[in-house]
């Protein structure tokens, strides 16, 4: 094979093996693909890699490295077996899947590497927050908003670290403001739910003037259970407004118990019990 196989994909040979993995390795991410075309498995997982490769238009390069002719190399490595994907950064190997896995599972490894150019900005804000500067990193991440509206990545992550800076309120208009198909979102709804929820428990005094029949009071009575780590009353009261009052605002009970539901996991005894009741109220 000629050592150029496309744009983004080599052919390893004894005389380029160093250079085409690990000098390349220095400027960015390389897949060697430990093969054998004795082995059948090989041959099913290559057309995948070189889809990738294709399709992620240089963000990789994809290095087929043919262990029949190339078996000192492979062992020097700790390949043992093929087919072997070893991905490797600054000289080192950062990650290793062994056989013919699917194409998805190497796109999930590869997201760990290679993000998306567009989220550069999203995932630098974050990093300022991690690095202690939460300001600069709402900062950033409010003009990313405006400029970006339609983003729920950037909206959600700012809600996120609005909360934790102990402005709920601005968090919770923010995310109220999105679209209803926006406020739907698998990302956003648990959290603009939760949000609702913090509002609710701190709004006692008000909540103090209702009747116990009111949808406010009921739903300030969910919140301080679940302030208080007592999920079960807080289901049975938000289970109650969904079922007397679907109208308020925007069917907070049952998306509220969604919420919950997401937060204890599927197979939790109040998730299966709550969910089949809530189920029922619309049968």
């Amino acid at each position: 094979m000629p050592e150029s196989l496309s744009p983004f994909v080599f052919d390893a040979s004894a005389e380029n093996f160093d250079r085409l993995i690990l000098g390349n390795s220095a400027r960015g991410l390389v897949l060697a693909h430990f093969w054998s075309p004795r082995a059948g498995p090989c041959m099913l997982l290559m057309p995948r890699l070189l889809k990738l490769a294709s399709e992620f238009t240089g963000r990789f390069l994809l290095v087929m490295v043919n262990t029949d002719e190339l078996g000192r190399q492979a062992r020097d490595l700790g390949v043992t077996s093929v087919p072997t994907v070893k991905f490797f950064l600054h000289g080192k190997v950062a990650h290793t899947i062994h056989g013919a896995e699917s194409e998805e599972v190497f796109r999930t490894a590869l997201r760990r590497f290679l993000a998306d150019p567009r989220e550069e900005p999203r995932l630098a804000a974050l990093a300022l927050h991690q690095a202690g500067d939460s300001e600069a990193a709402i900062a950033m991440l409010a003009r990313l908003a405006v400029e970006h509206p339609q983003d729920l990545a950037v909206a959600t992550d700012l809600a996120k670290l609005l909360t934790l800076a102990g402005r709920p309120d601005e968090a919770l208009a923010l995310l109220a403001a999105l679209p209803a198909a926006a406020r739907a979102d698998a990302g956003v709804a648990p959290l603009l739910a939760h949000l609702e929820l913090i509002d609710a428990a701190r709004d006692d005094a008000a909540a103090s003037t209702l009747a116990e029949r009111e949808p406010a009071y009921r739903l300030n009575q969910a919140a301080r259970a679940l302030f208080d780590d007592d999920p079960e009353s807080a289901m049975e009261s938000l289970l109650d407004l969904a079922a007397q009052a679907p109208t308020y605002r925007d069917d907070i009970g049952r998306r509220a118990l969604l919420a919950l539901f997401g937060m204890l996991g599927p197979e939790h005894a109040l998730t299966r019990r709550f969910r089949a009741r809530l189920a029922a109220l619309g049968s």
